[in-house]
């Protein structure tokens, strides 16, 4: 077929923006062309993984209202007390983009456990004299399963997109809410209070956690 326009199909220049890897674009493309299976394809990418995804409070209005320089600060706090915690509880990955941080974990109550860490250190923070006059609070969605293990948070997949969903945009601050696979692994805890949560966009069900 002839487009009145070129289309990008080299793996090594798609790679330079960043979107997958040179080998993945590679894999992909023989998905396209039929050289490569979803067999072989799904064993080498497919992995369970607990994903966090987390976002920050009032990022918007504070560069609108306070000013660009006072919220690039706001992330800074929040990334200098957030990271850590991640990193101590076990995350596989730690990547962080403007005001989100996705984080990889191999166990889901790890996984739980950070977000849980991460919402408690902001608030001590947020209560000392090295907090801003106006300081930010952290968004949680919490996902578990399948994914594929691609891109720069090496994970991509439905997993992935209701984790980013709930953290950056039906989160409130200091909440952490989880996917229906993820409260599934998680919901025989006893230190943990479950609540069903409703929303008018309810595109899937989820799921409130609290620690008790």
């Amino acid at each position: 077929m002839n487009l009145p326009f070129a289309l990008l199909d080299e793996p090594a220049v798609l790679a330079d923006y960043q979107g997958w890897r040179r080998d993945e674009y590679e894999d992909l493309m023989g998905l396209q062309r039929g050289t490569l299976s979803e067999a072989d394809f799904n064993a080498k990418y497919r992995s369970e993984r607990a994903i966090l995804s987390m976002d920050m409070t009032g990022f918007t209005m504070s560069a609108m209202h306070r000013g660009e320089l006072e919220s690039l600060l706001r992330i800074l706090d929040a990334q200098k007390v957030g990271i850590p915690a991640l990193v101590e509880a076990g995350a596989e990955l730690v990547r962080c983009f403007a005001d989100d941080i996705v984080a990889i974990f191999a166990d889901p109550h790890a996984a739980l456990d950070a977000a849980f860490e991460v919402h408690r250190r902001i608030r001590v923070f947020n209560d000392s004299p090295l907090a801003s006059e106006h300081p930010t609070r952290f968004c949680a969605g919490l996902g578990f399963g399948r994914i594929f293990r691609i891109g720069p948070n090496l994970a991509q997949g439905d997993e992935m997109n209701r984790a980013s969903k709930l953290g950056e945009d039906i989160a409130r601050g200091n909440e952490t809410l989880l996917t229906e696979r993820a409260f599934a692994a998680l919901c025989d805890r006893d230190d943990v209070h479950f609540e069903a949560e409703e929303h008018d966009d309810k595109l899937f069900p989820f799921y409130r956690a609290t620690p008790r």
